[in-house]
């Protein structure tokens, strides 16, 4: 009985809606120019049932090839998605591999560099570089 009442109460709100929405006279205009024209498409349409039949032919056939190009979009995504999925391990060990071998590189380069400092000796210059006599 609640279910009843409930689509009484919409239809009803509805109709008020739409009466209330026709006290704007642009609205109302709008309305009957509309109606006029379904009016004169519905008497058309009824006179020339093959026009009928070839404009909902027309609008089937858009409508299955929009859906042909929506399944085929959606068969390429789903397909690249997939590739990423079993891209991502790869690439996640390939990065994790990358990291570790900079690391180790960044050590090796510390310890040579390390090395090189405590085994670098000032080099000696032969005596004559420093002669006096010749800056003055």
């Amino acid at each position: 009985m609640s279910e009843s009442k409930f689509i009484k109460g919409m239809f009803v709100g509805a109709i008020a809606g739409a009466g209330l929405s026709l006290l704007d006279r642009a609205t109302r205009e709008d309305v009957k120019y509309r109606l006029k024209n379904v009016s004169y498409d519905v008497k058309y349409y009824s006179k020339n049932r093959e026009d009928f039949k070839l404009k909902l032919q027309e609008k089937a056939d858009k409508l299955q090839t929009v859906y042909n190009q929506f399944s085929q979009d959606a068969q390429y995504i789903t397909g690249k998605v997939e590739e990423i999925k079993e891209l991502s391990p790869q690439v996640k060990t390939l990065v994790s591999e990358t990291k570790d071998a900079f690391v180790h590189s960044k050590e090796e380069y510390k310890t040579i560099v390390k090395n090189e400092e405590e085994n670098f000796e000032m080099p000696v210059l032969p005596e004559h570089v420093y002669d006096e006599k010749k800056f003055s």
